[in-house]
């Protein structure tokens, strides 16, 4: 392996007259090119550069004979050129020194070149082996449009983990996201990308059928009381667009985003309580006064299943409340990020971001709600799942 800042040593011939040097070609500018660009009329390759008729320039195989690569041929293929018998000029070659400085002069470049690119390559690699990039569409990708404004990061309650030592995803699998309470693991689909947020992650979706995220089975056991927190931001102008759900089968078991309501956007929290999701089995709340497109927002569902009431908070406020809801549907299937299941088709393709994805064991009080807003929950009630942490 030879060493970038010492290039190998090679003894160079003596140029002849009317020669430009090493790096130069021969005779007068109209004949060849300069250092690094190809011939001109000759058909003479230059420094780096295949030449035309049958050689090659420096770094590239001859065909046949094989001269020294430093050296040029002349359009007669001779080294050095023929002299004229009219010149009255001695055939024995005089030095010339303006050759001789103009050749150390291109050494010394091409030394500097070298050093130079192994100085960039190593910094590449460097970088290469600290950061890894998902990049998609640049206006819809996570540095694009859809992207919400970077915010600073502060570690959640009960989170262990610095900022600056956060991993969102499993190690050696960047598609997978990172259970930092339980052990289920969340598969993000193909137009959903982990981009950066501050010193932290949020996944960016495109709004198209590629833009949803799944877990390998159940997360939330809908039987029993429960709790659902996400920050969101939605860049979908029209139509249903939901966060979070449950259940792959005929229908969702419950569903967190945007729906149209009076052909206004507004955050719904919908639950299904039949078998075949007809919408006179559905329980919904929803939020119709807060800005829904393009405003980071908390959004917080829960469901007691001892009171039998759902709830929708928007950044740590209730919004709305459901009562006399019966017994929620277990729709088979797992966690959705990004889509909903209606009628055995998938709908409500996320366009926006997501982060900051939590599933508590237990339904929150308006007080709980409240708190958690603005991170004085405490350690306790410990979240069951959560990913994306910020």
């Amino acid at each position: 392996m030879t060493d970038a800042a010492n290039p190998p040593s090679n003894p160079h011939p003596e140029p002849a007259p009317g020669s430009g040097g090493y790096g130069f070609p021969p005779g007068p500018p109209g004949q060849g090119g300069g250092y690094g660009f190809p011939s001109g009329p000759s058909q003479q390759g230059g420094y780096g550069y295949p030449a035309g008729g049958d050689g090659y320039g420096y770094g590239y195989p001859q065909q046949g004979q094989q001269p020294n690569p430093y050296q040029q041929q002349d359009a007669g293929g001779q080294w050095p050129p023929a002299q004229s018998a009219q010149s009255g000029i001695s055939s024995t070659p005089q030095p010339d020194w303006e050759a001789m400085a103009d050749r150390s002069a291109a050494e010394r470049r091409k030394k500097r070149l070298w050093m130079l690119g192994g100085g960039v390559t190593v910094l590449a690699l460097l970088a290469g082996g600290g950061t890894f990039f998902l990049l998609g569409d640049d206006s819809e990708g996570p540095g694009g449009a859809d992207a919400q404004p970077s915010t600073s990061a502060s570690p959640e309650p009960g989170d262990s983990k610095s900022p600056a030592g956060y991993t969102a995803t499993v190690e050696g699998d960047a598609t997978l996201l990172r259970d930092s309470y339980g052990k289920t693991g969340i598969r993000l689909g193909p137009d959903f990308q982990l981009g950066p947020l501050g010193k932290r992650f949020q996944i960016v979706g495109k709004g198209n059928a590629n833009s949803y995220a799944q877990s390998a089975e159940p997360v939330v056991d809908v039987t029993k009381s429960f709790t659902v927190t996400a920050r969101v931001y939605s860049s979908g102008t029209k139509g249903s667009r939901i966060a979070v759900s449950q259940g792959d089968g005929e229908s969702f078991s419950f569903e967190l985003g945007v729906n149209e309501v009076g052909g206004k956007q507004a955050w719904i929290f919908r639950v299904q309580t039949g078998d075949k999701g007809a919408a006179a089995t559905t329980r919904t709340v929803t939020a119709e006064g807060p800005t829904v497109l393009k405003t980071p927002t908390m959004l917080m569902a829960t469901y007691d299943a001892e009171k039998k009431t759902i709830a929708l908070y928007v950044e740590g406020k209730k919004a709305g409340e459901t009562t006399q809801v019966p017994p929620i549907w277990q729709a088979p299937g797992p966690l959705q990020l990004g889509r909903s299941k209606h009628h055995n088709i998938w709908t409500g393709a996320w366009q926006g971001a997501l982060h900051n994805i939590k599933i508590y064991d237990t339904a929150f009080t308006p007080e709980q709600a409240a708190a958690y807003k603005e991170g004085k929950l405490g350690p306790e009630p410990k979240p069951a799942h959560a990913w994306l942490l910020t």
